[in-house]
């Protein structure tokens, strides 16, 4: 059984240690989160996550935030990011989140839902093209990850 729904203050936990078990230099070009870092603070708010539960299990995370700004962007969702436990990848979780994220982004008004993943991150564009995302824009050698140059690819779904 699988269900999206609202993020609440007692996910706190189970949010934390996932997206500390899911960070790679595959999925971000950030440091790796601390441990005991709170998950929800003042870069990721309660109300701008949405949580994958499987089988009774916290098993992803979706949180949205502004693309900027700017009022000029008002009609612009952002994925800020998008995890799923390495249990549940290949079970519909992530197509769940992304149909649910845009969901949000439209009953937020929003015409637009954009994001960033990078280029080396294969199964991820993936996922998003299937859900119907397009690619807009991509960086090249935005970044350098494990010694490498990795690209990095704006996406967007037309709501």
């Amino acid at each position: 059984m699988l269900e999206v729904r609202p993020a609440c203050a007692s996910d706190e936990v189970p949010l934390r240690e996932l997206d500390q078990a899911t960070w790679t230099t595959l999925s971000s070009p950030a440091p790796a989160p601390p441990p005991g870092r709170p998950f929800f603070g003042s870069q990721c708010r309660l109300e701008n996550v949405l949580v994958a539960v499987l089988d009774g299990e916290v098993s992803g995370y979706v949180t949205l935030g502004r693309a900027t700004e700017l009022r000029a962007s008002d009609h612009v969702v952002h994925v800020l990011g998008l995890a799923v436990a390495e249990a549940a990848q290949g079970r519909g979780v992530g197509r769940a989140l992304v149909h649910a994220a845009a969901a949000e982004a439209r009953a937020r008004g929003a015409r637009r839902l954009t994001l960033r993943v990078l280029g080396h991150n294969t199964r991820a564009r993936h996922l998003y093209e299937r859900c119907g995302f397009v690619v807009e824009g991509i960086l090249k050698g935005e970044f350098v990850l494990d010694g490498r140059d990795v690209d990095d690819v704006l996406m967007a779904l037309a709501l």
